[in-house]
């Protein structure tokens, strides 16, 4: 059987390297077809997040002048992991299987050969996994790789280096449907769902046009959202932090004590007032953590859409 694929692609002010990104997609679509790894009718879909440029109407004019392109338009930005989202569900089942890369192609074209012939093989997941972190800087390195330690300590089931390259067919994608929470976090839902995965190794490429969409701020509170939607981790060290505080004031007890049997009451004001403030800053943080779980549980049961479609490319099954 010859795959028919869709290449989903979220968009947000992406009308610098757009026009790039479809040239080069295009000729790799005429390279896999002719070499029978995916149907002809296989299609390239790009999701325009909101953006504020004219990479909507860069989109709508590709939709227009070949039939290999579709569009997805949302009505406003909901983030890079929304539109994701909504790619995929907008034509779901009327492919075998969907693989999603960011519109920069950061992420190795080449690299989708492997995942279809995998897909062939059985496997109904394949993830995309960086092997070689040689054009990233040593801080981004750093920061990269410590998020992934972190979330694996924390429990939380990402694969190491994966981000949102992924393969998936139409089991995962039905499956995926059902998972209704508003704060997803796509890279850790994947790996709960199951069925028989693989993956492929590849390197990151520069970037060749535009601006990241991901600075440190972004990425801060992506790694965030992914932690606090996953795990209770963060809780239970407060809880911990409870404990070691409530040890830290009995010795204070005993030092209080202490000074008024000797007589020295008005030494200590120093150490006292230090750790008034310690303890009232603890609490803060710990009454903030506390908030950032309860508004997610807000968020949760007011069950609002996560992506609003303005307009898509129709397709019929």
């Amino acid at each position: 059987m010859i795959p028919k694929l869709l290449l989903v692609l979220p968009c947000y002010n992406e009308e610098a390297i757009l026009h790039l990104t479809d040239a080069k997609l295009n000729t790799f679509y005429d390279e896999l077809i002719s070499q029978g790894l995916i149907s002809a009718e296989s299609k390239i879909c790009y999701v325009n997040d909101g953006s504020r440029d004219a990479t909507w109407n860069i989109i709508d004019r590709l939709t227009k002048s070949n039939s290999r392109i579709l569009g997805v338009k949302l009505s406003k930005n909901f983030g890079h992991q929304n539109a994701l989202l909504a790619g995929l569900f907008e034509y779901k089942g009327l492919f075998d299987c969907y693989i999603s890369i960011d519109a920069d192609l950061q992420d190795d074209i080449y690299a989708i050969p492997p995942m279809i012939e995998k897909f062939k093989e059985g496997a109904s997941i394949v993830y995309g996994v960086r092997d070689d972190r040689s054009t990233d800087t040593f801080f981004k390195k750093f920061t990269a790789e410590s998020f992934y330690k972190v979330m694996q300590w924390l429990k939380v089931p990402v694969v190491f280096n994966h981000a949102d390259f992924r393969l998936i067919d139409n089991r995962v994608l039905t499956e995926l449907e059902h998972y209704r929470e508003v704060n997803m976090f796509i890279r850790g839902i994947i790996p709960t769902i199951g069925f028989k995965n693989d993956k492929v190794f590849y390197k990151r490429l520069e970037r060749e046009a535009g601006e990241t969409k991901y600075p440190l701020k972004k990425m801060l509170t992506f790694a965030w959202n992914g932690v606090t939607s996953f795990s209770t981790m963060p809780m239970r060290f407060v809880l911990y932090f409870g404990a070691f505080s409530f040890v830290l004031s009995l010795l204070l007890a005993v030092y209080v004590l202490y000074t008024k049997f000797a007589g020295v009451t008005t030494s200590g004001w120093a150490s006292t007032l230090l750790m008034m403030a310690f303890f009232n800053g603890s609490n803060m943080m710990a009454i903030g953590l506390i908030g950032e779980y309860v508004g997610k549980i807000y968020e949760e049961v007011k069950a609002r859409p996560r992506y609003i479609v303005e307009k898509s490319t129709p397709l019929e099954a």
